[in-house]
Parts: structure tokens; sequence; C-alpha cells
């Protein structure tokens, strides 16, 4: 079975964390070898940049926000995801480019052109082959996320910029249906799994 790339997306409290590790148990079941990352992250150097970006104290522009996601992923490009695609691996990635477009683009009023030249750029021809959006209104999502941990930077901005991002993330289905399944994650877990699961199926097939 040839490789395959599978990416979790969604706003914050949408569950992508409990959601990875179930998926990785079905595919691990099916006997598929998955590498699980994370963006931000998933180098040193992306995690050293993970933690500039997190920071609450840190005070960062728009552009260099975007310029920082970017080179935390040219690296993880380079140095994670086609390594294992290429060694037969499949990779599964809580977050890549969609987050750019839906946080950077549509929460802090990027021109997508923009981002889709740093996307070229950076990735080349690599997209991935499916996207899960774990889709939740951004209050019930926030309300979840403010009981785990103190917020991060991100975490502490407005409503009001959570919902540029989910109706951003929401148009990146719209574009993308091919490769895009929405789940509603404001269901139960176990309803929300089950249709995740179906989705793998479908796609698995």
């Amino acid at each position: 079975m040839q490789a395959r790339f599978i990416t979790v997306e969604g706003v914050e409290g949408a569950g992508k964390s409990t959601c990875i590790d179930f998926i990785r148990r079905v595919l691990r079941a099916r006997g598929i070898d998955v590498v699980a990352t994370r963006e931000p992250g998933g180098t040193p150097l992306g995690e050293q940049l993970r933690a500039v970006l997190l920071d609450h104290r840190q005070d960062i522009t728009p552009d260099a926000e975007a310029l920082l996601m970017f080179a935390a992923r040219a690296e993880h490009v380079a140095s994670v995801i086609r390594p294992a695609l290429a060694a037969g691996r499949w990779v599964l990635s809580d977050r890549f480019t969609d987050a750019s477009y839906a946080y950077q683009g549509g929460g802090r009023g990027i021109a997508l052109e923009r981002i889709a030249q740093l996307e070229a750029w950076v990735q080349g021809d690599l997209r991935p082959d499916l996207t899960l959006l774990l889709d939740i209104p951004v209050e019930l999502g926030l309300t979840r996320a403010g009981r785990r941990s103190a917020p991060d930077r991100f975490e502490r901005e407005h409503a009001a910029f959570f919902e540029r991002v989910r109706a951003a993330y929401l148009e990146q289905a719209r574009r993308h249906a091919q490769r895009y399944r929405v789940i509603d994650a404001a269901q139960p877990l176990e309803n929300v799994q089950a249709h995740i699961k179906r989705a793998l199926d479908e796609f698995l097939q």
C-alpha cells in the first residue's frame, strides 16, 4: 500500500490530540507503519520555533508569525515528512499548511496568495492525501481548551479571531472537498471517533 499523508485540523479545544491517538491506533491495527508528528514542531528546530510562537510574552507581527510557521514547516517537510513517505511510512500530522490559511490568513488577515507562495516554495507538490477537520463552535472549543492548561499566545485571542479561523477552515474544506472530511467535534467522543473511523475506512478502501 502506498504511503499516505494525513492531517488533522481544527480550532482550539476540538480534541485533535485525543483523536490523533485514536487514528494512530486504527492505522496500526491495519498493519500500517505511521509516523505521528505536529506543527509547529516535529523537529528540534521546529519545537524551538513552536515555543517562541506560543509564548504569550512574545509580541509577533502577523508577517513574522507566518514566516516562522513556514520556517518550522520547511524543516519539518525536509527532515520528517518527505523521508518518512519515501521510506513507505504513513505520516499523521497534527496540523499542516491548512492551519496557516486558517490562522495567518483568516485570523490575521494575510493575503491567501502570499501564503500560497510560501506553500509552493516550502512544499513543492507535497499536499495531504486526507485532511480531517474537527469542526466545533468557537465558544465550546475555547471552554474546553481553558480547562486543560494556561492559555498560550494564540488561545489568548478574542473569540472573533477564532470565528475567522473557523470560517477559513470551512472555506478550505469547501475548496478542497476531495481531500477534506469535516467531523462534528461537538458530539460525544465516541460519536466523533465513529465518524473518524468511517472516514478512514472509506479512505482506505
